[in-house]
């Protein structure tokens, strides 16, 4: 089986059913041996920019037809018998439609499968219909039950818990709020999540609003950053005015966590996302997380 992906996620879940793919593309790093596949997708934009700068740099690559090139003689090539893509986001990865046109423009015998996640629910949904192009649907079955069991074991442990407010930044300059399945992973972890709803997309506020709000917990996880990323650009949030005033900055409940590894891919790891999220808000219930994945925003501007 012959298997191109077109976003991590879709990759991270071919991999945990256990197809290595033909192609991915170049944000693909995790299982990390797929860093050396072939590339089939390039990105117009610098990732390695400032929070301002990429977003200046995707609105002008969307004016001007893309953020993202798709490699159409490569992915001929590699004559894939399963091409995963979306259309869920036309920022965050190659959209449907350009794949679509592409396979049927190269007359590829492969059988596209587009994913479409809002919700949590809708990941597990993805990986059994992934599972079944693949011929994998008894492995399918298998991960995704292995997946729910792991939700309902947080479940259970925060039923009798208290329920701190919270809200996790998408981005940090505009300052956007996370949407889709991050509302529903925070109220699955024990929290009350503000500034977002369960399938809506993400989507810019005013920092005026931020903090009217102001939420217990605060999670910076920028779409695309990993920790270090979010480091560097961590004055976009901390020098605002008002930051020290938010109750989460007074009460060292801020925290940056790992958004591309996590939050921001609709795969397997959304789990591992749910259970960061549970000992943020209930520190006193479950582990601290790895340090690789979440830091207290003070603990990582000082190591800066």
């Amino acid at each position: 089986m012959r298997v191109v992906t077109l976003l991590p996620s879709a990759t991270e879940t071919v991999c945990a059913l256990g197809v290595d793919p033909v192609g991915v593309t170049h944000e693909c790093d995790y299982p990390p041996r797929v860093a050396s596949l072939p590339t089939v997708v390039r990105s117009a934009v610098d990732a390695g920019g400032t929070s301002d700068e990429i977003d200046r740099e995707v609105r002008e690559a969307v004016a001007e037809g893309g953020v993202y090139d798709l490699d159409r003689e490569r992915l001929r090539a590699l004559d894939p018998d399963v091409v995963v893509t979306q259309g869920v986001c036309d920022v965050c990865a190659v959209d449907e439609s350009v794949v679509r046109d592409a396979v049927d423009g190269l007359g590829l015998d492969a059988e596209l499968v587009a994913t479409h996640p809002h919700s949590l629910g809708d990941v597990l949904d993805d990986v059994e219909r992934i599972g079944r192009a693949l011929g994998r649907a008894d492995s399918a079955a298998r991960l995704r039950a292995a997946l729910e069991s792991r939700v309902e074991a947080v479940r259970e442990r925060v039923v009798d818990a208290g329920r701190p407010t919270a809200t996790v930044l998408d981005w940090l300059d505009p300052v956007m709020v996370a949407g889709h399945w991050v509302p529903e992973l925070v109220n699955l972890a024990g929290g009350e999540y503000r500034l977002g709803e369960v399938g809506e997309r993400s989507g810019p506020v005013e920092w005026a609003r931020l903090r009217e709000v102001d939420p217990e917990v605060l999670v910076a996880a920028p779409c695309g950053f990993t920790l270090a990323q979010t480091a560097a650009n961590l004055t976009d949030l901390t020098g605002r005015e008002g930051w020290r005033d938010l109750r989460a900055a007074r009460t060292g409940r801020a925290y940056a966590l790992d958004g591309n590894a996590y939050v921001n891919r609709p795969g397997p790891r959304l789990v591992d996302t749910l259970e960061h999220l549970a000992a943020v808000l209930h520190p006193d219930r479950f582990e601290t997380p790895p340090a690789d994945a979440v830091r207290p925003v003070e603990g990582l501007a000082a190591a800066e």
